[in-house]
């Protein structure tokens, strides 16, 4: 009984936990949403990189208390992706020193933690999950395509010097969601449903509203076109 009891507490705590990293998630892009409703084109400010690490660290410890590694290492990776952003924009130095200690020390105190092990959540309780392989393996390529968007966005803002998302990035979006929306109905885990389903509508509207802005701009400026994706809040 008191097992039980600790069994539905730790859900309970990671089901507000990823609800409230999935509000978090859903902020960002409504605010990249209305900014680029306004200018016609996507702009991504700086903002939505910042609230996407915490909903990231948020994310992390939700993967962690479910005992799901298709959603925590999609976050670890997520999560040094957002930082080297801010840095692109050269806001990473404009944080408070504090913050940015915090940024380093949590997830790796979090992670230290999960290894140890605990009554509520361990590696060992993770390698022996019982989601099935078939579903894990469809969570796996949807996390890994959702993933392949931001490194391919990395290598694409590294070779421009600044941060920027281009149409590519947007459909790959598109993809990986549809796919862990899948899994996260077969799972029936309302947090990514949620976060998914939002997810999805955004990223099939961005890409109607890039599309249009590549087709209004004439062909010798196409190069400079996505470098507008990046503005600062």
């Amino acid at each position: 009984m008191i097992a039980m009891k600790t069994l539905l507490g730790t859900a309970n705590v990671a089901l507000v936990i990823g609800l409230l990293s999935q509000l978090l998630f859903s902020s960002r892009i409504v605010l990249q949403w209305i900014q680029s409703e306004r200018a016609k084109r996507v702009l991504v400010p700086t903002l939505f990189w910042q609230i996407s690490l915490v909903s990231s660290f948020l994310m992390i410890v939700y993967g962690i208390l479910r005992h799901d590694p298709v959603i925590l290492g999609a976050q670890l990776i997520s999560y040094a992706i957002y930082i080297r952003n801010l840095q692109l924009l050269r806001e990473w130095d404009k944080l408070s020193p504090w913050f940015r200690a915090a940024a380093y020390a949590l997830p790796v105190a979090m992670l230290g933690w999960f290894v140890a092990g605990n009554r509520h959540f361990s590696l060992r309780a993770m390698l022996g999950t019982e989601i099935p392989g078939g579903l894990l393996l469809l969570g796996a390529v949807g996390q890994a395509i959702f993933l392949l968007r931001f490194v391919y966005q990395w290598i694409y803002s590294e070779r421009k010097g600044e941060s920027s998302l281009p149409l590519s990035f947007w459909i790959i979006s598109l993809v990986g969601s549809l796919l862990i929306l899948a899994y996260a109905v077969m799972r029936r885990d309302a947090v990514l449903i949620i976060g998914n389903v939002f997810g999805t509508v955004v990223y099939a509207r961005n890409m109607v509203l890039l599309r249009r802005e590549l087709r209004g701009v004439p062909a010798v400026a196409l190069p400079q076109v996505n470098s507008e994706s990046n503005i600062n809040s």
